[in-house]
């Protein structure tokens, strides 16, 4: 079976709103990278609405359903996190965010009640986002020595790749970001160029 590097999220924040017998229910989904990207949008949310009773959310990274998350933030367990994390599954989507932000409205609404808000709130965040699809990258710096500039041009003009953080001296350098699935393939070549050294930067 064939490795698949591509996967599908959002690219830009957008928001969806529900309400039930006076609750609020605001919704905010995120297209991030990290954990930390969704510490911060959390963060952002918390300092905008500081009088909510709860900010509940749940995030998927990564290709496999393996990094995730769901926080119900004081919602009976599994009426909240839980409905927002099946709804970013049901949407096919990953490296995304989605917080809700409830204003109690005084009516107890249930946990049938709350699952059914907080599933709509999503969906009506998640269905008006534009949906693209990426592809899973290995980040490498290309150390090497100038009279080697050719041959390495000519490996990145084969996989039409886009060469960034370029620096030309004596000795060079540049960055690239190469697709999980042509990783073999690209390596294999550039580690055939004399004197030039790979150094791994990150997946992203």
């Amino acid at each position: 079976m064939l490795f698949d590097d591509s996967y599908k999220t959002i690219d830009a924040p957008t928001e969806g709103f529900f309400r039930d017998r006076g609750s609020k229910f605001l919704a905010y989904a995120y297209p991030i990278k990290t954990e930390d990207d969704a510490k911060g949008h959390l963060n952002e949310l918390y300092e905008l609405h500081p009088k909510a009773v709860h900010h509940c959310y749940a995030y998927r990274l990564g290709l496999d359903r393996t990094q995730f998350r769901a926080n119900d933030d004081g919602e009976p367990s599994g009426s909240a996190g839980k409905p927002i994390l099946n709804t970013i599954y049901a949407h096919d989507l990953t490296n995304v965010l989605v917080v809700v932000v409830r204003y109690f409205g005084g009516t107890l609404l249930g946990v049938p009640g709350l699952i059914n808000a907080y599933k709509v709130a999503t969906d009506e965040a998640l269905k008006v986002a534009k949906v693209v699809t990426l592809h899973v990258r290995d980040v490498y710096t290309l150390v090497y020595p100038y009279e080697q500039m050719n041959d390495v041009m000519k490996v990145i003009k084969a996989f039409d790749l886009v060469p960034q953080q370029q620096h030309f001296d004596n000795e060079c350098s540049l960055q690239l970001e190469i697709r999980k699935t042509m990783l073999n393939q690209v390596l294999g070549k550039l580690e055939k160029i004399d004197s030039l050294r790979l150094e791994f930067e990150g997946t992203i």
